[in-house]
This record gives C-alpha cells, sequence and structure tokens, in this order.
C-alpha cells in the first residue's frame, strides 16, 4: 500500500505542475516589458550617431528593424489569446494528465501482477544451473568433447553427470576416457566400479569389484569403494565380512562424515545388532552382563537417547541411531514416530534433512 501511495502522490504533483500554469490568466506584462525595451533600444540608437558611434545608414537600418519588431509587440498586445483557445488547452492538457495514469492502470491491473512475489535471483538471471535441464549440459559437453576427445577434464565433469541421469553405460566410457587422457586415481576408479555396478541394476560384479580393488590399493582411505567392497561382500553371502569392512570405516569416520547414515544404516541390515547405537564404553560393559541385564540397559539408553534428542532435535545421527534401535528391539511403532519426530526437528535445515533421509531410506521403514 505505501509503495502505491507513493506512485499516486507522485503522479498528483506532476498534473499541478503542468495544471498550474494554464490555469493562471494570460496577463500582459510580458509584452509590455518587451515594447519598453524595444523604445529604450531606439533611443540608444539616436545617442549613438549623435556621438558618432554609428553611421547615418546604420541608424535607419537599425531604427526600421527596431520598429518593425516594436508593432509585432504591439499587435500582439492588441490581439491576446481568445478564451475558447485557452480552455481548449485546459481541457486538452487535463484529459492527458488524468487520463494516462487511469489507462496506465486500467491496463496493468488485468494484465500485470502487482501480487506476485520476487523470484530468487537465479531465476531472473535465467542462470543455466537453476532452469537447464541436464540433458542439455549433456549436450553441450558432448558436443565439446567431439572435438575435443582428449580433454580429460571434460570426461572428468561429464561422468558423473551421466551416473546422475541414469545413463550408466556411457559413465562408464566417459571415466575410462577420464582415466586414460587425466591419469589414474582413486577417485577414477571407484567411480567406474560405481558406474559398472550401476549398468548391472545396482550389482556389484566381478569387473566392477576389481575396479574397487584398485582404488583401494591407490588409497586405502577411498570410502566409496571401501562401502561397494562391503556390499560385495553382503552380495555373496558373506555379512560378516561386509559388517567388519563397515565397522572398520565408521571407527575410522569423523562424526559429521556425510557418508556415515548410510555406512551406519547398511551394517543394522547385515548385522542386526543394536550395539551400534550405544556408546563404545558400554558396548564393552555389556559383554559380562546377562541377557536381561543387557536389554534393560539397552532399554535405558535408547530411552536416554530419545529424551535427550526431544531437547536437542538437530543431531541427525542420533535421531538415525534412535529409529535403528527401535527398529532391532522390534517396536515398529516407536521407529515410526522417531523418524516422524526425525524430519519434523530438521524440516528447516535442507542438508540435514537430505543426510536424515540419505540414512533412513535404507531401513524400509517407509515401506
Amino acid at each position: 500500500m505505501t509503495l502505491w501511495f507513493v506512485f499516486g502522490l507522485m503522479t498528483a504533483v506532476a498534473i499541478f505542475a503542468v495544471l498550474w500554469p494554464l490555469g493562471q490568466g494570460a496577463g500582459v506584462g510580458n509584452d509590455a516589458s518587451e515594447a519598453t525595451v524595444y523604445k529604450d533600444q531606439l533611443s540608444e540608437i539616436d545617442r549613438d550617431l549623435a556621438a558618432g558611434l554609428i553611421a547615418s545608414p546604420e541608424a535607419d537600418a537599425a531604427r526600421v528593424e527596431i520598429s518593425r519588431r516594436l508593432l509585432s509587440a504591439a499587435d500582439h498586445r492588441r490581439a491576446p489569446p481568445t478564451a475558447s483557445s485557452i480552455r481548449m488547452r485546459r481541457i486538452a492538457a487535463t484529459v492527458a494528465l488524468v487520463g494516462l495514469p487511469v489507462l496506465s492502470a486500467a491496463l496493468y491491473l488485468p494484465l500485470g501482477s502487482p501480487g506476485l512475489r520476487d523470484f530468487p535471483l537465479a531465476e531472473r538471471t535465467g542462470a543455466p544451473g537453476a532452469t537447464e535441464p541436464l540433458d542439455n549440459l549433456v549436450a553441450q559437453v558432448e558436443a565439446h568433447l567431439e572435438k575435443n576427445p582428449t580433454d580429460g577434464r571434460g570426461w572428468s565433469v561429464l561422468a558423473p553427470v551421466l551416473m546422475r541421469i541414469g545413463r550408466y553405460d556411457e559413465a562408464v566410457r566417459a571415466i575410462r576416457n577420464a582415466i586414460t587422457y587425466s591419469g589414474d586415481s582413486s577417485a577414477l576408479r571407484a567411480d567406474l566400479g560405481e558406474a559398472l555396478a550401476g549398468a548391472a541394476g545396482g550389482v556389484v560384479t566381478s569387473e566392477a569389484k576389481t575396479e574397487f580393488e584398485r582404488a583401494v590399493a591407490l588409497n586405502a582411505d577411498e570410502v566409496k569403494a571401501r562401502y561397494f567392497l562391503g556390499l560385495a561382500a553382503e552380495q555373496d553371502g558373506r555379512p560378516e565380512e561386509a559388517a567388519a569392512r563397515w565397522r572398520a570405516m565408521l571407527e575410522k569416520a569423523p562424526p559429521n562424515a556425510p557418508w556415515r547414515p548410510l555406512a551406519q544404516a547398511a551394517l543394522v541390515r547385515v548385522s542386526g545388532s543394536v550395539m551400534p547405537a550405544l556408546p563404545d564404553a558400554a558396548v564393552a560393559s555389556a559383554k559380562d552382563m546377562s541377557e536381561a541385564d543387557r536389554t534393560t540397559m539397552i532399554h535405558t539408553m535408547v530411552d536416554r537417547l530419545a529424551s535427550r534428542l526431544k531437547q536437542d532435535g538437530g543431531d541427525v545421527e542420533g535421531w538415525l541411531r534412535l529409529v535403528r534401535a527401535y527398529m532391532v528391539l522390534g517396536d515398529r511403532d516407536k521407529a515410526k514416530s522417531a523418524q516422524t519426530e526425525a524430519r519434523e526437528a530438521v524440516a528447516n535445515d535442507t542438508e540435514r534433512l537430505r543426510q536424515l533421509n540419505e540414512g533412513l531410506k535404507n531401513l524400509g521403514l517407509d515401506g
């Protein structure tokens, strides 16, 4: 409303500035002043002629010109603008100044969108990352690589995009080219293994496993390769080996590692144990307890974890531990309730919500 008021005030000021002079009567003050000036000029010519400053022919010519202008001014005074002419000018000015804003508003209100919210900068500038489909970006990179097939960096950029849109066979080719033209690395070998597994429908084939083993040989801490080697062991019917690999990963992982929820969910899937939800000291002390005491301790610590999360809902890893614990304890209703509370707690944090959903999707709770 403030903006509309300012616009209205500005329009009113502009109209007033134009109409005010038109509303004044046509006076004769200016014409009288002009005639006085011409008379003074005639007197000055006489003085200059008497003083010998100008010749007689020049004085005569100047008198004729000034007299002509004096007569013209006198005629103008005798024939002022008619009232009807002034009235028509006022009407035309009023229609133009008042009608133009009214016409503009009449056109804008039905065709424009005065109540539409602002768009983000990326949408208004048409940034390619915000509006351009991935297929178009892929086509542009592929066109570049057709002209520059030895651009290893270009193949490295293209490969993850192809995997993201599910074109795994093409991603395999892109990664192989990246290795050929950019040099070997553990990350590229891990990406190649992932692409081969994706092309096989998620199965870690022997060829994919070989690539993961090469990645680990180049870098023993290559996370993606170590995770997929655990997955290969699980698919081959060796859950103990898979659990051992994932436990080793989690032991060395920093608390805020983005892949922790995925590895933890995988560990629960193959081990069926709630122990990863407990601190290491508690796990050690539980080894010497009876089954009843161990169960009681687990329930107590799970309840304590749930109480803490009600106070500090931003702990994504804590929520995942709580959901897994309830599922292992067989309390699916509490697991669903904890899942709902977790999503509500981090709903305003896009990154934490993504990490939470990434960890939850392998638990099968929504199924």
